[in-house]
């Protein structure tokens, strides 16, 4: 029996994906706005840069998330896209 993929949706690009393959963003009633770990609202977004830019520019997390994203939030993600253009650049 094979498993179906769960997807969810990017909030910038709006792009239907394998949960897996996003980012999570998560608004936990406790200790605010995590990523990828924890119980509470969620939004998506895709590892790339224009998804994070639009994202930013456009304030889709704030509003998926129905709350305020620390600019540290959007500083993490930003430098795991860096981190992540850097290994593939690498394997080039």
């Amino acid at each position: 029996m094979s498993e179906r993929p769960v997807l969810r949706r990017c909030v910038a690009c709006r792009q239907l994906l394998d949960r897996r393959q996003l980012w999570r963003v998560i608004r936990d009633h406790q200790d605010g706005v995590l990523l990828d770990a924890g119980m509470g609202r969620s939004a998506y977004l895709c590892p790339e840069d224009n998804c994070l830019e639009e994202a930013t520019r456009r304030k889709r997390l704030q509003k998926a998330l129905r709350c305020q994203v620390p600019e540290t939030v959007f500083a993490m993600l930003k430098q795991r896209l860096n981190q992540t253009t850097g290994e593939s650049a690498e394997a080039d």
